[in-house]
């Protein structure tokens, strides 16, 4: 996809139109914080499914994009925690999806790698245990350390406070946790916002997330409710 200067302002169904059967997705938030719900709802109602999600963790059963693993829209999870939604553990021990666990700060920098087109990234956690399965082991200066290989997806779907009609974008408090890393770590990024403002009235000290590197805004609740009638 050409991203445009002007980024377009589009209904959540009309967003989420852009996830394929099959393709991976991330999917800010850490526990209820910062997870885009409008987009989520949306995909859940498109039935879009055999989805990678790539997310903190799998939040709850019936709550944002726990939904999507417990109805039976994701075929792997790629995470760092899963102990909240049952319906992972169950699906997972039964064979019906695939589940790879990523500790916290590894996750992150192997999304940060994506984003910012590295080769990986070289971490001691993990040496020595489970984790390092199937992993290059890599010594420096004579400490060991795992090659993690970097994270993108297809679809990003960010969550944030507000953006200016380029897409920069500002967040809240710890609802920004992992959406800054995902927006830019994906072929197309679609963000949720409680609203967009004219370009120049986000204090640029403020900006976190540049325009550049998104592809669509979505208006949080209107705009998803407003595309089903």
């Amino acid at each position: 996809m050409k991203r445009s200067v002007i980024k377009p302002v589009v209904s959540a169904r009309e967003a989420v139109s852009h996830v394929r059967k099959g393709d991976s997705i991330m999917v800010g938030g850490f526990n209820y914080g910062g997870i885009p719900y409008t987009l989520v709802d949306a995909l859940l109602e498109a039935g879009t499914d055999e989805l990678t999600m790539i997310s903190n963790d799998t939040g709850y059963e019936k709550v944002g994009h726990g939904k999507l693993v417990s109805s039976g829209r994701v075929k792997k999870v790629i995470a760092s925690h899963v102990g909240l939604n049952k319906k992972t553990g169950e699906l997972y021990l039964s064979g019906k999806i695939e589940l790879e666990l990523v500790p916290q700060g590894t996750f992150v920098e192997r999304i940060r790698s994506g984003g910012y087109g590295l080769g990986g990234v070289l971490t001691p956690t993990g040496v020595g245990t489970v984790v390092e399965e199937g992993k290059q082991v890599i010594e420096v200066a004579g400490r060991k350390y795992l090659l993690e290989l970097p994270l993108r997806a297809d679809v990003a779907l960010v969550r944030a406070y507000k953006a200016d009609r380029m897409g920069n974008l500002i967040y809240r408090g710890t609802n920004r946790n992992f959406n800054p890393a995902m927006a830019t770590a994906a072929n197309i990024t679609i963000v949720e916002v409680d609203s967009v403002v004219d370009v120049g009235e986000l204090d640029p000290d403020n900006i976190v997330t540049q325009g550049i590197v998104v592809d669509m805004l979505v208006v949080k609740g209107d705009s998803y409710y407003a595309s089903r009638t």
